[in-house]
């Protein structure tokens, strides 16, 4: 059965929606693209009104803004992970993920699942 983003079944005080239709192809979840470190890959997806979105599958850069400058720089590991502790463990960069690079600790401001590079801003600690 496909699983679908749309609506739950049930109002928040547990009462149920009155079922007024079924799914429909525009509201499909599809799996995560689950981003990794390793030879930069990318992979586009035709969405709604036949838009693209680019799904990175690894990547080994980082694109880190500091003030009207960006600079590039390598990725050498994954130390803190918000969106799911195991993350960290198996490799996946999320948004607001922290990871080490060449030029210090830098958290990631976009989803590199949906826009197909990694960009972020310098922690300061």
């Amino acid at each position: 059965m496909a699983t679908s983003q749309r609506r739950a079944k049930k109002k928040e005080s547990g009462a149920r929606y009155k079922k007024d239709r079924g799914k429909r192809k525009s509201e499909l979840a599809r799996p995560a693209a689950q981003t990794k470190i390793g030879e930069k890959t990318i992979r586009p997806l035709r969405v709604k009104g036949g838009n693209y979105k680019y799904r990175s599958i690894q990547s080994q850069d980082v694109l880190i803004t500091a003030g009207k400058k960006a600079i590039k720089a390598k990725i050498t590991g994954i130390s803190k992970n918000a969106a799911n502790r195991h993350f960290v463990r198996m490799g996946i960069i999320t948004k607001g993920a922290i990871i080490e690079t060449e030029k210090g600790k830098v958290r990631i401001t976009n989803r590199p699942g949906q826009s197909g590079q990694i960009q972020g801003v310098i922690v300061k600690e």
